[in-house]
């Protein structure tokens, strides 16, 4: 079988999550990816459009194609298929202009509804995929491959914690929002310290800061160098269709995690994996518990990293990709017979 992605960049970490991550046990099962960047020409594109014909399958990540587009490919593309990880029917968290937007939203009517299978990150993405495209909405959470995290033996004595925080630029705008709670730790919280894994920096007054800069290769081993994951987003719209993948790193380094309740943050933050937190009160009293006790840093941390082995492993969401695609492929005989 022949499967052609349609992404924005081959390396986008959409991309690499959600698609390169699987090559090899799709490769195994005769199922040969090619991921391909859309070019910025409509007649580019539709040029790429022509050459998937060939394909097995088709599949757009995330991009949301004008509804004529979406005609064209749907014309050439045997099967489509439309993944997605973000609310992207809407406006992002740090967007002047509001949430809604009705060219998105038309965008994304439109591609749902002409896919033959829609992949969600999550089940708030699903259902709103599901108003579109009934019957054919299935969720493959993001992974992540615990082999590539070394797992934090949690040494370092009490009174001595490293949270850490990993994103893009785009994202430290969160951060920003919530350095008053940041602040607020320092002050309280003797010998706590913030590694921050970015390609920018933040600096803050009574919190101090270890800026290290992102790679793909460094971020693994310095996630687990750390003590304490920390995942805040705004309790909004778009951030409730967040899909959790600084937590799963987090976990998959077997470090405990703070997290505010919002989206899948719930579901991956529970009592047995880490400690939920909503107000500064809560975020103080949490960072003051853990930094207390690295035999429960330890004790949160092993789970957390056997539910990830678990549940948001690779080899879990390449056999959930397979069986979609088994039966994506089984209907479609089914309709030719």
């Amino acid at each position: 079988m022949r499967f052609v992605a349609f992404v924005e960049a081959v390396d986008h970490v959409c991309t690499r999550y959600r698609v390169s991550a699987f090559r090899h046990a799709f490769a195994d099962a005769g199922i040969a990816v090619e991921p391909v960047a859309l070019p910025q020409t409509l007649l580019g594109r539709v040029r790429a459009y022509h050459a998937a014909r060939t394909a097995d399958a088709v599949l757009v990540q995330r991009k949301l194609l004008p509804a004529g587009e979406i005609a064209i490919l749907r014309r050439f593309a045997k099967r489509l298929v439309f993944d997605f990880d973000d609310a992207v029917w809407l406006r992002d968290s740090y967007s002047g202009k509001g949430f809604d937007s009705p060219r998105r939203a038309a965008r994304f009517r439109a591609v749902v509804g002409a896919s033959d299978l829609v992949v969600a990150g999550n089940s708030y993405l699903a259902a709103e995929a599901e108003r579109f495209a009934p019957g054919r909405v299935a969720v493959v959470p993001t992974c992540v491959n615990p082999a590539a995290y070394p797992v934090c033996p949690h040494t370092r004595p009490p009174g001595d914690v490293r949270l850490v925080w990993v994103g893009s630029a785009s994202t430290l705008q969160g951060l920003e929002r919530f350095r008053r709670v940041l602040e607020a730790i320092g002050r309280a919280v003797p010998g706590v310290r913030l590694r921050l894994i970015c390609d920018r920096f933040l600096k803050f007054v009574y919190l101090p800061v270890d800026p290290v800069t992102w790679s793909a290769e460094t971020e693994a081993d310095l996630i687990a160098t750390a003590d304490v994951g920390i995942g805040w987003v705004p309790d909004d719209p778009w951030s409730r269709g967040k899909c959790g993948l600084k937590v799963l790193q987090y976990q998959a380094a077997g470090l405990p995690v703070i997290a505010n309740p919002v989206g899948v943050q719930a579901d991956f933050v529970t009592r047995e994996t880490g400690i939920r937190a909503t107000t500064e009160a809560e975020w103080v009293e949490a960072v003051r518990r853990l930094a207390a006790s690295p035999d429960l840093r330890r004790d949160l941390g092993h789970t957390g990293r056997t539910r990830v082995e678990e549940q948001y492993s690779l080899t879990a969401g390449a056999q959930r990709w397979l069986e979609l695609l088994a039966d994506l492929t089984l209907s479609e005989r089914r309709r030719v017979g």
